[in-house]
């Protein structure tokens, strides 16, 4: 488990140390050589992590070993960035200070001028540099060497297509499944393809052995086979295993072109039913190569497969899967009460079914869990035995021998960036509801993707690992829908497992030493009502902490109020030089600190729906700041005028700041923003929309308001509005007389790209008619249309012709006479 973090942590060093403009800021603060021997030493390190990852989890001294690179690793890193955070400073800084220090440096020497860096930081590279020489010479005790292959996975076990006899449950799923055995279905192949998916232990084999063991399955099908495919998708072996189960003959053949040849024809014309159990395979090529032989069987011929993964049956054609769901409550119940005590129901041992409820819930359903469990509490029946396996954590049972390698088999078998991205999740606490573009925008503030790989943004390769990472079942979307998103239980307890010493979900009854908190690097803790500073004092020690988030279990009531004590904002910051992620949101804060401008290394900072008036001044000094969000803050009037400095910045959400009504001056030359929800068009000295052009990347939910201020169409024009891929937009001009004429020229330029705009609303526009593309059906994906006080706008244009239209909504539309069906005729409105 440490080898994935730490390997994932190098890796991210080795790309900063590669960077050549690091590098050449580097030599002029002559810390080069240094850096360059770390370098080295880290290199022959990294070389004996192959060989570290075998023996992890058998060795504790080669755990431990794993466990101080880490430290190191995020040492240097920390290091790393603060050469990088200097350099930026140095970009950075006014022309006043700059002429100053060029002052400076013609009265003293280039080798002093350099003394601050190289003094903060050479102690800390010989320390480190030192430490890790030390680490690559313990490598004989360890007995490490240099490996090239990487580690396999956990062996899976093979399972046999033989029924158990302690099935429960599973009636619906498996008739639902029968049905699609053996009606008929219109195909352009033979066979048809029965997808069982679900994460680890959630029954998909069981449910396989329930088909192809019922009769009425039986007597279907003409040819049938089981093959447990497992992790290695070797299409001889299977095809080999599937031939003599349909010619019921052990045959030898020398390579797979005979064998398909001779499996095509034991299967020609033949209805058959073939179980693929366990297939993690993704490679779409090695997948069509295997079922080749299937195509000349008779129509109605079957394949089930079950898999944890979503990814090669989207590439089949799958748009659509359901998951194998849990057990219910009652089945969940029966089978523990069947494995623990040899009897359907827990009514003969009522004292025992509290405990027993509260073990279901912790099982999630699962029922691998709870059959593990079930026989480690064999006919065991003292309340005081259930209550404590019920206050344990799964790990720590006896059972989790059984339960860890059915759920570590999916982790092994994700690289060490997923595994590290899944790590982190482990800050969530059980039940928490989240939203995808958060935890990405959360992953790229830690500095976990890199923007490098295939020339795609750290945001896009953030999306992708999240959709791999729910395929695999370790995130679900939640119960509630969209946009939220939540973690199977024990999928919880197996990120807080393999997550290790660096990330501490806190709580009221923790009691922390110096000594533990001084190596955590990422904390969250749980939104309370009060949250007074005794329950953080002892975190001033926590100097190297990088992430510090409030979260919130359950639906994210906003009308709750939440309460921070103000010493945790004055007193406590300041002492986390470190810090990267910081969401404070929802809690009643009046004030920030200016003590937040001194945490240079921030690059996500969250103070959603608090009760903040303005951000300080020296907000501009978050050089590294990445994702910015204070939307629902209702009091915010201000933004400070350092904002042109914040570079880096990417995301800036302000939606819901009702008495925001200007923009900062040099917004426009952000060029990195990517999200920028409101956009306020101001007068003479205000932001102009031509702005716009220079904000390339923007994307997503976008408002732009005062666009009465806009005094030419060529101006709205230049906003390039057509560029972007924005999602949903708002146009709101304000109240009062404007010319009819201009606005609809400025509404015209203002057409978005069609391919991606799914809302849009139109407030106060003062035109008597629209533009041509409000309505044009080359907008397919636009699906809710809102037109509110367009008071003077008498015609509208054919809405109707928009092909995914689903919501249309009108609000005080006073002069509205007549609907346009075409180009020529109307329709009149009564």
């Amino acid at each position: 488990m440490a080898e994935a973090a730490a390997a994932a942590l190098v890796k991210v060093i080795f790309q900063k140390l590669a960077d050549e403009a690091f590098k050449k800021y580097a030599r002029s603060q002559n810390i080069h050589s240094e850096l360059k021997q770390l370098g080295i030493t880290l290199t022959q390190i990294q070389a004996l992590l192959n060989d570290a990852s075998h023996k992890e989890t058998t060795h504790e001294s080669v755990r431990l070993w794993l466990n101080s690179l880490q430290h190191l690793a995020y040492d240097i890193d920390d290091v790393l960035d603060d050469v990088a955070t200097e350099a930026m400073h140095r970009e950075l800084t006014p022309e006043s200070e700059a002429s100053t220090s060029m002052v400076r440096k013609l009265l003293i020497p280039t080798c002093c001028t350099n003394f601050s860096l190289s003094h903060r930081l050479t102690p800390k590279l010989d320390s480190i540099n030192s430490k890790l020489q030390h680490l690559e010479k313990q490598k004989s005790d360890l007995g490490l060497i240099v490996k090239d292959e990487k580690p396999k996975g956990t062996s899976r076990r093979n399972e046999t297509s033989l029924l158990e006899s302690d099935v429960i449950g599973r009636e619906g799923e498996r008739e639902k499944l029968i049905n699609k055995l053996l009606q008929d279905e219109p195909s352009k192949q033979n066979f048809i393809i029965v997808p069982i998916v679900g994460m680890g232990g959630v029954g998909k084999t069981t449910l396989a052995r329930i088909l192809y063991n019922d009769t009425r399955v039986k007597d279907h099908f003409e040819l049938m086979a089981w093959v447990c495919v497992s992790d290695e998708f070797d299409i001889f072996k299977i095809s080999q295993t599937i031939y003599q189960s349909v010619a019921k003959e052990y045959k030898q053949f020398t390579d797979t072109n005979q064998l398909q040849i001779a499996l095509k024809e034991k299967l020609d014309r033949k209805r058959f039913l073939i179980v693929l159990d366990d297939v993690w395979n993704e490679n779409y090529d090695d997948w069509e190569n295997l079922v080749r032989p299937f195509h000349s069987g008779a129509t109605g011929s079957r394949v089930i497969m079950t898999t944890r993964q979503q990814q090669l049956l989207k590439k089949i054609g799958f748009n659509h899967l359901d998951h194998l769901d849990r057990l219910s409550r009652e089945d969940a119940l029966s089978l523990l009460a069947l494995h623990a005590l040899d009897v359907d129901n827990f009514d003969s041992h009522a004292t025992l079914k509290p405990q027993a409820e509260g073990i279901v819930k912790k099982c999630g359903g699962l029922p691998l869990a709870l059959k593990a469990i079930g026989r480690l509490m064999r006919a065991k029946t003292e309340e005081e035995k259930w209550k404590d396996v019920l206050n344990s954590e799964i790990w720590n049972l006896e059972s989790a021998d059984e339960i860890v390698p059915a759920l570590r088999l999916s982790y092994h078998d994700l690289s060490a960036d997923l595994k590290r991205l899944f790590a982190y999740c482990s800050l969530f606490p059980k039940d928490f509801l989240f939203e995808k573009e958060e935890l990405v925008l959360l992953w790229v503030a830690e500095g976990y993707l890199n923007e490098s790989v295939a020339n795609k943004s750290p945001e896009c390769l953030g999306h992708e690992c999240f959709e791999k990472l729910l395929s695999r079942s370790f995130f679900q979307r939640a119960p509630s829908g969209e946009p939220f998103f939540v973690m199977h239980d024990l999928m919880n307890d197996l990120a807080t497992f393999v997550a290790g010493e660096y990330f501490l979900r806190f709580d009221n009854q923790m009691e922390m030493t110096e000594e533990a908190l001084a190596k955590y690097r990422h904390m969250s803790f749980i939104r309370e009502k009060y949250v007074a500073f005794q329950k953080f004092g002892a975190f001033e020690k926590a100097r190297s902490l990088r992430t510090l988030l409030a979260v919130y279990v359950g639906v994210d009531q906003r009308w709750k109020q939440f309460y921070l004590s103000s010493k945790i904002l004055v007193d406590l910051l300041p002492q986390l030089p470190l810090l990267r992620v910081l969401s404070l949101r929802h809690f009643n804060i009046s004030e920030v600190p200016n003590s937040i401008g001194t945490l240079k290394r921030l690059r996500y900072l969250n103070l959603s729906h608090t009760n903040i008036k303005e951000l300080p001044e020296n907000v501009g000094n978050l050089y590294n700041l990445q994702t910015l969000i204070v939307s629902g803050c209702e009091s915010l009037t201000n933004l400070p005028k350092s904002f042109f400095k914040l570079k880096r910045l990417r995301h800036f959400d302000i939606r819901n700041t009702p008495l925001l009504n200007n923009l900062p001056l040099g917004i426009g030359e952000l060029k990195s923003l990517q999200t920028l929800t409101r956009i306020i068009i101001g007068g003479n000295s205000g932001f102009a929309i031509s702005e716009l052009k220079g904000l390339k990347d923007l994307h997503g939910e976008i408002s732009i308001e005062g666009l009465n201020n806009v005094q030419s169409s060529m101006h709205a024009r230049e906003a390039n509005l057509y560029l972007k891929e924005i999602s949903k937009l708002e146009l709101k001009w304000g109240d009062g007389s404007g010319s009819e004429t201009l606005e609809k020229e400025v509404l015209n330029e203002l057409k978005p790209r069609s391919d991606k705009l799914k809302m849009l609303e139109v407030k106060c526009y003062e035109g008597m008619e629209f533009p041509n593309w409000v309505g044009d059906p080359s907008f397919n994906r636009l699906v809710h249309v809102s037109l509110r006080a367009c008071r003077k706008c008498t015609s509208l244009p054919p809405l109707g012709r928009l092909p995914s239209l689903e919501i249309l909504r009108f609000e005080d539309m006073l002069s509205w006479e007549v609907w346009s069906t075409n180009g020529e005729d109307v329709v009149k409105v009564c």
